[in-house]
């Protein structure tokens, strides 16, 4: 593995470890024994870091939230879908659990994050139209707008509330937490021939979180 690779991949893990605003370049170089000077060849300071780490999270999540624009899925791969949306965000969490402060900090990085914000909610559209005419969710009376903007909320903060709820909680749990909460949110809009499948996430939730 090249240099350049190694600080991107030590960045990331010292990010989501320790804070974007924490960790300086110093602490990257330390981290994989080079010099300052080294890793300055490389990248000219955290901002091009942040910068390059970013640009590779915007192409994986697009192309995550273009499978439903692209092709139907059915209920059982939107189950599997969910989980690899939320594994894609926990990969990059140092990016959510700052967010406010890491927008405010780099401009174009705020322009590009709100562009996937509303590829999310096309994503959760198309997830959601899929399922309604399934007969598997009934949103009579409830714009299916108004349920995938709360969707695409939940996906957004569900780091920072399971960071104030659970401060040292392992990695497959706070994933496993953040898919229940989502289809808590979305259990009341299921059809009553689905609604087992609510029970077993809940059965299963329990079990996986039961020593956590």
């Amino acid at each position: 593995m090249k240099t350049r690779e190694k600080i991107l991949l030590a960045s990331l893990a010292l990010f989501n470890d320790e804070g974007e605003a924490n960790v300086t370049t110093v602490d990257i170089a330390n981290e994989l024994d080079i010099s300052p000077g080294n890793l300055y060849y490389h990248f000219h300071g955290k901002e091009e870091i942040i910068e390059e780490l970013f640009s590779a999270f915007e192409l994986e999540l697009s192309d995550i939230l273009q499978a439903p624009l692209q092709k139907s899925l059915s209920p059982q791969d939107a189950w599997f879908y969910l989980y690899i949306v939320f594994e894609q965000l926990f990969k990059h969490r140092y990016l959510y659990r700052n967010l406010n402060d890491i927008l405010q900090r780099y401009p174009d990085i705020d322009r590009r994050f709100r562009k996937l914000l509303n590829l999310k909610l096309q994503a959760a559209e198309a997830v959601a139209e899929e399922l309604v005419a399934a007969g598997i969710l009934d949103t009579t009376g409830t714009p299916l707008s108004r349920l995938c903007d709360n969707v695409v909320l939940n996906l957004t903060f569900w780091l920072n509330y399971n960071s104030l709820r659970e401060k040292n909680c392992a990695d497959e749990i706070t994933i496993h937490r953040g898919v229940f909460h989502l289809m808590s949110l979305v259990a009341p809009y299921l059809t009553a021939d689905f609604r087992y499948f609510y029970d077993e996430c809940c059965t299963l939730f329990d079990v996986l979180t039961k020593d956590a």
